[in-house]
């Protein structure tokens, strides 16, 4: 067994070198072959790439030579429009050059025309300076006047012409101005009168207090007229007890006692207990009333017309000013209506609405305490308006609205004529004779005032005037000049309500008799 193995050994070392070999002879012939096939296809590609480049550059250099061919084909025909467009622009500019030739021609025919129009410009002006002069010797030699005494007598012949001329110019001024600004001034004031309505009362100084029958007569007296002593003591009103049927009057300046008086003897009527205890007892109530009633009054006032922040003392005197009237008008209503027109107006010229309704609402706060503190309703309604922390917009406005300053916002100027539309409402206000006939004499009196006037009279209850002028002293162009100065004298000298008409009547009469 071993020998086998022994020769199988011996065997496999003799035949693998020879393996071997042999395979590796195999593996170099085939390789070879592989060699030599590859390097033969390599030549066959690269001979047939050789001939594609040739082919490809034959072509190359056609197309290179059509291109050129072609280029230089439109550059010729390029360079020929350039040379047509160029001799059409030689061609332009030649006929601009000949126009421009007979241009300057003409140019310099009219410049010997002008030089020559001169020269006989300034020909014909020594001509007429000199027959200028020889008219002025000859006019003065025929006038006997000098030059001098000429240039006078035309001054003074203009003077008259320019007085007649700006006379009538004033007056169509005026008419314009008046026409214009009059116009859209109606439109406005109308249009806040109609938006606008309050109510009037008339001034009264008694109180009615009904009873329910004529028996409380002699309670409301009471025992030695202990009782209406007390009643009037603590109210300061005179009671009026009368054969008027179940009633009792009560009369009084102040509005505001009379009020106290009338809660108070309504309450004790009611109560049927009518001794000076309980009449001291209800008075008093009364005046707690009252004076809820007032803040109250000031309260709605501010509501109606749109006003807030107000202080609340200005409001209880707004309430309080219910209790009083001027004129016959109350002069809370006539407060409240000031304030609506200012707001109404102000929104038709386009300032601040608020603002004016607040001025209007305050502009105579002053007549609240006015009969209990020294001074003008104007100077009183200023200082408190100070007092509690008003603006100037509304302090101006308080203290212009009778003229007594001069306003310096156009607030303040809607206010004054709010003011005036509010007192001008037929039946607002009752003026008293004496009142009334001292305007008429004033108006008079400031008419007579001026040179050339003959006699002047006041008709129309005042709202006009007719003024007869003395022919001899004023002429027709004077009449205008006069009546200016008039309206100019009666508006800074006298205060009325709407406006004043004034008519200059110039007469002139030639009397004769046929014998």
């Amino acid at each position: 067994m071993l020998e086998v193995i022994i020769s199988i050994v011996g065997t496999l070392v003799v035949v693998a070198p020879v393996s071997i070999l042999l395979t590796s002879n195999y593996r170099k012939k085939v390789y070879e072959a592989k060699v030599g096939s590859a390097e033969e296809k390599a030549r066959q590609i690269i001979d047939e790439a050789v001939k594609a480049a040739e082919t490809k550059k034959r072509e190359a250099l056609l197309e290179v030579k059509e291109e050129t061919i072609r280029s230089k084909g439109e550059l010729d025909k390029e360079i020929k429009e350039r040379r047509a467009e160029l001799q059409r622009s030689e061609r332009r500019i030649s006929q601009k050059e000949e126009t421009l030739e007979k241009k300057m021609d003409a140019v310099e025919a009219r410049e010997l025309s002008f030089v020559a129009k001169e020269e006989e410009i300034k020909r014909q002006k020594a001509e007429v300076s000199r027959l200028n002069e020889e008219r002025v010797q000859e006019l003065e030699r025929i006038s006997g006047l000098t030059s001098e005494q000429a240039k006078d007598y035309l001054l003074k012949t203009v003077e008259e012409e320019v007085k007649h001329d700006t006379a009538k110019l004033v007056k169509e001024l005026e008419g314009k101005a008046k026409e214009e600004a009059g116009q859209k001034a109606k439109d406005y004031i109308v249009t806040a009168i109609q938006k606008c309505a309050a109510d009037h009362v008339s001034e009264t100084t008694i109180s009615v207090v009904q009873l329910p029958n004529d028996e409380m007569k002699g309670r409301i007296i009471g025992r030695e007229g202990r009782n209406i002593r007390t009643l009037e003591t603590m109210t300061g009103v005179d009671l009026i007890i009368d054969d008027t049927p179940d009633a009792v009057i009560l009369s009084g300046f102040d509005p505001v006692r009379r009020e106290v008086a009338r809660i108070a003897l309504e309450k004790l009527i009611l109560d049927g207990r009518i001794h000076p205890a309980r009449i001291e007892e209800m008075v008093e109530k009364a005046q707690k009333e009252v004076e809820t009633m007032m803040r109250e009054e000031g309260d709605a006032a501010t509501l109606e017309v749109g006003v807030h922040g107000i202080h609340p003392e200005l409001v209880r005197l707004l309430g309080k000013m219910k209790f009083r009237t001027s004129y016959g008008q109350n002069a809370l209503k006539h407060s409240i209506e000031v304030a609506l027109l200012s707001g109404l107006l102000a929104s038709e010229i386009g300032v601040d609405v608020k603002l004016a309704k607040r001025a209007g609402l305050l502009h105579d706060i002053g007549k609240s305490v006015d009969h209990e503190m020294e001074g003008s309703h104007i100077q009183i309604g200023v200082d408190l308006c100070r007092k509690y922390k008003e603006g100037p917009v509304v302090i101006n406005a308080v203290e212009s609205h009778h003229g007594d300053v001069e306003p310096q916002t156009l607030i303040a100027c809607i206010v004054q004529a709010a003011d005036a539309i509010s007192a001008a409402r037929p039946g607002a206000r009752r003026e008293s004779l004496e009142t009334y006939s001292k305007r008429l004499k004033q108006l008079e009196e400031i008419a007579d005032s001026f040179k050339g006037v003959d006699k002047s009279f006041a008709i129309q209850a005042g709202r006009e005037i007719r003024i007869m002028v003395v022919p001899e002293q004023i002429s027709d162009a004077d009449m205008v000049l006069l009546a200016r100065e008039i309206s100019k004298r009666v508006e800074s000298e006298m205060e009325y309500p709407g406006q004043i008409k004034l008519s200059v009547i110039r007469e002139s009469r030639v009397t004769d008799y046929a014998k």
